[in-house]
C-alpha cells in the first residue's frame, strides 16, 4: 500500500507528464512552488524575475520598501526589453509581475518558503546571521540556498539546524540572460538536495554545473585572478585601460574586457572575492592589487557608483569613456 506522500507524488508526476503542471519541481520529497529571494539588488531582482517568469510564486524581501520599489521598477524595465525583443509576450510579462510579492519582514516572507535563495551583500557575517535566522523561521524541509560567489557553503551551513539542506546556487549576471548556475555542495549537503537544485535550475532553462565547496568555486577562482592581473597591468603601467581590454576582446575573443567586466561586477565585489581567495588559500597570487583596494576605498565601485575604470553617466550613451584618473599621461598608481 502506498503512503499518502507517495500517492501525492505519483499524482503530481502524472499531472506533470500530461502537461497540467509545468513549473513545479518534484524530486524525492521536495515540491517547489514558493520561492523566497533575500536581497533586491542586481542579483536578487534578477533571480526573482527568473523564478516568477517560470511560474513560481516569489517573495522578494529587503530592508526597505524603497529598495523593493526600485527592484520592481528594474524587473519591469527588463521585462519590457524582453517583450520588445520578442522573447516573451505582454501576457507573460503581466503574469511574471503578478507572481512577485515584496516584503520588508523576513519572517513573513520566508515562513512558507519551499526554497530560500539568499542574495544579500557578499559579507560572511551578514550571510551567517541570515541563515541562522532562516533556520528558525523556515518550515521543516525547506532548502536554504546562497547566491554567494565565493563564501564557503559549509561555513554558512554550520550555523543552521539542518546543514544537509543548505546549498550554493550561484547565478550569473544578468540572471534572466546568463545560462550558467554553479550548484555548490557544502560538506554536509545531501544528494537529495543537490539533485533537486540541479533539476530546478533546468526548470529555469539554466545550465547547472555541480561543484565542490572550495574558495571561489570554479567561476571566480579562474575569473578573479585574471581581473586582478589586468588591474596589476594597469597599476604597473604596462598598458592603459582601453588597451588592456582591447587585447582580451580582440585577441582572446572575450565579449568584454576584464576591466570593463570588473566595473560591471562591482569593484567592491571583486575585492571581496579576492580577499576570500587570499584568506582561503594563503597564496600570494590571490592578493588584491593595491590599485583595486584604493579604488574601492575611494568609493569607485564601477557601474553602480558611476565611476570605475570607466565613467558611467547614465545618459544612455553606450560609448565607453575611460576615467580621467587613467589618462595615459598620468600614473595609475595614484
Amino acid at each position: 500500500m502506498l503512503h499518502d506522500s507517495e500517492l501525492e507524488e505519483n499524482a503530481l508526476l502524472l499531472l506533470k507528464n500530461y502537461g497540467i503542471i509545468t513549473t513545479f519541481v518534484i524530486q524525492f520529497k521536495y515540491f517547489m512552488t514558493n520561492i523566497t529571494v533575500i536581497g533586491s539588488g542586481t542579483m536578487g531582482n534578477g533571480i526573482a524575475h527568473t523564478f516568477a517568469q517560470y511560474g513560481f510564486e516569489v517573495a522578494l524581501v529587503d530592508l526597505s520598501q524603497e529598495s523593493l520599489s526600485r527592484a520592481i521598477q528594474t524587473i519591469t524595465g527588463n521585462l519590457d526589453r524582453q517583450v520588445k525583443k520578442g522573447a516573451i509576450d505582454e501576457q507573460l510579462k503581466k503574469s511574471t509581475l503578478s507572481k512577485i510579492k515584496t516584503y520588508t519582514d523576513l519572517k513573513t516572507a520566508a515562513a512558507n518558503a519551499d526554497l530560500v535563495v539568499e542574495a544579500a551583500t557578499e559579507n560572511p557575517e551578514i550571510k551567517l546571521d541570515l541563515f541562522k535566522q532562516l533556520s528558525d523561521i523556515c518550515k521543516e524541509g525547506s532548502i536554504l540556498a546562497s547566491n554567494t560567489s565565493s563564501i564557503s557553503i559549509t561555513q554558512i551551513a554550520s550555523v543552521t539546524k539542518n546543514p544537509g539542506n543548505v546549498i550554493g546556487m550561484h547565478f550569473m549576471n544578468p540572471v534572466p540572460v546568463m545560462k550558467l548556475v554553479e550548484v555548490i555542495r557544502g560538506y554536509a549537503t545531501t544528494d537529495e538536495v543537490t539533485n533537486t537544485i540541479m533539476n530546478l535550475a533546468k526548470q529555469l532553462d539554466k545550465v547547472p554545473v555541480e561543484v565542490n565547496d572550495y574558495p571561489g568555486f570554479v567561476a571566480n577562482r579562474i575569473l578573479m585572478p585574471m581581473i586582478n592581473e589586468a588591474v596589476y597591468a594597469l597599476y604597473e603601467g604596462v598598458a592603459g585601460v582601453e588597451e588592456i581590454d582591447t587585447v582580451m576582446k580582440s585577441g582572446m575573443a572575450h565579449p568584454m574586457g576584464p576591466l570593463q567586466l570588473a566595473d560591471f561586477i562591482g569593484l567592491d565585489v571583486c575585492l571581496a572575492i579576492l580577499n576570500v581567495l587570499y584568506k582561503g588559500f594563503g597564496n600570494q597570487k590571490y592578493a588584491p592589487c593595491p590599485l583595486l583596494v584604493n579604488m574601492v576605498t575611494a568609493g569607485h565601485s564601477g557601474v553602480k557608483s558611476g565611476k570605475g575604470f570607466y565613467i558611467y553617466s547614465g545618459s544612455g550613451n553606450k560609448e565607453l569613456v575611460v576615467s580621467s584618473k587613467f589618462n595615459r599621461n598620468k600614473s595609475a598608481t595614484i
